[in-house]
């Protein structure tokens, strides 16, 4: 294995300083699974008061950032290193926090409390590997599994039931059996867990390469946090474009979808009003008219609940009303849209459609995929030719309105009057031309 430089300069000073100190926890699993490494944490047997000492003493900043529950943040040539001290945890009553923390110096109690046996590994240049839980052979096999009793490690954080399966979800493994049937038996517990600390791990779960594996197997966890998923499941779509459900249809839309969270997002929610407006017509077919609206209106009582980021909302949110809207692959037609909505949020919505055909019949999708890939190109094409999509882009200004005497309302009305005629091509951009067009339209 192999520290980085930062992080085994900070290990070693306080190992001279006569204290234990070790790589610790989901850092040691990626370099094992030889994965990028975000964050390194360090636990050491120094309490928070002497890990501060150890720091001043040898000049390194730091923020006393979780005292209580012992530990100190190392600043080290511009990188940060959270420095914990062996602890153990006193009883959880709220199913989220122990009533209390206790400082010790034994480093088996400390990894003993931790989540996965995966996380649970501790490795020191000195000491080397310490694997006390059957982490790395766990990792060979591709397992998740709890140190000690499901029951009780759940019981202590419910976040560890969403920890579980976006592990499952980010690495491809399987949730070992008595893990996976505490996740189930205790899924309620989930409901005593901020929508915050929710919302990140169920982010992480869609971001991850087995999503759709996940988002199948552990439908029902999810459905304790977003309940409206739950009339998806295994509800049909009688129609010669569907192959799937609702639910798994969604899943397979957010596996095709590129891994953006916004996306990723919406596909999760893109479809969720169509069990609330299916018709069957007189040959047993199914549809579903009005499910965008109904969809949008659902998803944005759940993107509330979970409190997330303006950007993030308004994102999913002009995308899922409009999910089934036609773009088309006419120059015209296209350029309409990027001056309505925007290079980036027409991108989006040709992702989004993309996605939700490829989650089709694909018997039935390949001329649409085809035209999507054609619509893409053109979007490109007529931004880098420098399009004139806005009526900033214009040859005239409101100044020049003015001065052939418009006023107020009507030179905006006016300038968007002229920016249609330039886009559907019936003049081009150019003031002569525009003047000239004003002249002909008085």
């Amino acid at each position: 294995m192999a520290l980085s430089d930062k992080a085994q300069f900070l290990i070693e000073i306080f190992e001279k300083s006569g204290y234990e100190a070790y790589q610790v926890g989901g850092c040691v699993r990626d370099y094992l699974m030889e994965r990028v490494c975000d964050d390194v944490d360090i636990t050491t047997s120094a309490t928070p008061e002497e890990t501060e000492n150890v720091l001043t003493e040898n000049g390194i900043r730091y923020i006393e950032t979780g005292l209580k529950h012992g530990t100190v943040t190392a600043l080290v040539d511009g990188d940060t290193f959270e420095i914990t001290t062996f602890r153990c945890d006193g009883e959880y009553k709220d199913g989220r926090h122990p009533e209390s923390v206790s400082f010790i110096t034994n480093l088996k109690d400390d990894l003993s409390r931790r989540d996965f046996t995966i996380n649970a590994m501790a490795y020191s240049k000195r000491t080397g590997l310490v694997d006390l839980f059957g982490g790395k052979s766990d990792i060979d096999a591709k397992i998740i599994r709890t140190v000690g009793n499901a029951d009780k490690r759940f019981g202590e954080d419910a976040l560890r039931i969403m920890r579980a399966i976006r592990f499952a979800s980010v690495l491809g493994f399987e949730i070992e059996k008595e893990t996976k049937e505490a996740v189930f038996k205790n899924k309620e517990l989930l409901k005593n867990v901020s929508a915050e600390r929710l919302f990140t791990e169920l982010s992480k779960l869609l971001m991850g390469d087995f999503a759709f594996f996940v988002l199948m197997e552990y439908r029902e966890v999810i459905a304790v946090i977003i309940p409206e998923i739950t009339p998806c499941f295994d509800y049909p779509q009688r129609t010669v474009w569907h192959l799937y459900d609702v639910w798994e249809h969604t899943c397979k839309a957010v596996e095709a979808v590129p891994k953006d969270l916004a996306l990723r997002l919406t596909m999760l929610l893109h479809d969720i009003g169509k069990p609330f407006v299916r018709t069957t017509d007189e040959k047993g077919v199914d549809h579903f008219k009005g499910h965008q609206k109904v969809s949008g209106e659902m998803a944005e009582k759940v993107l509330r609940r979970f409190k997330i980021s303006n950007e993030l909302y308004d994102r999913i949110m002009f995308l899922i009303p409009i999910h089934d809207m036609h773009i088309g692959t006419d120059r015209k037609r296209i350029k309409k849209w990027l001056s309505k909505v925007g290079e980036k949020q027409l991108l989006d919505l040709v992702q989004v459609k993309r996605a939700d055909k490829l989650a089709q019949n694909p018997q039935m999708t390949s001329n649409e995929l085809a035209n999507l890939d054609i619509t893409e190109k053109l979007i490109h094409q007529i931004i880098e030719e420098g399009e004139p999509l806005t009526v900033k882009d214009l040859d005239i200004n409101g100044n020049d309105l003015m001065a052939l005497g418009y006023h107020g309302r009507e030179i905006g009305e006016k300038l968007n009057e002229i920016l249609t005629a330039v886009i559907d091509e019936k003049i081009e951009n150019k003031k002569s031309e525009i003047l000239q067009y004003l002249a002909e339209s008085n």
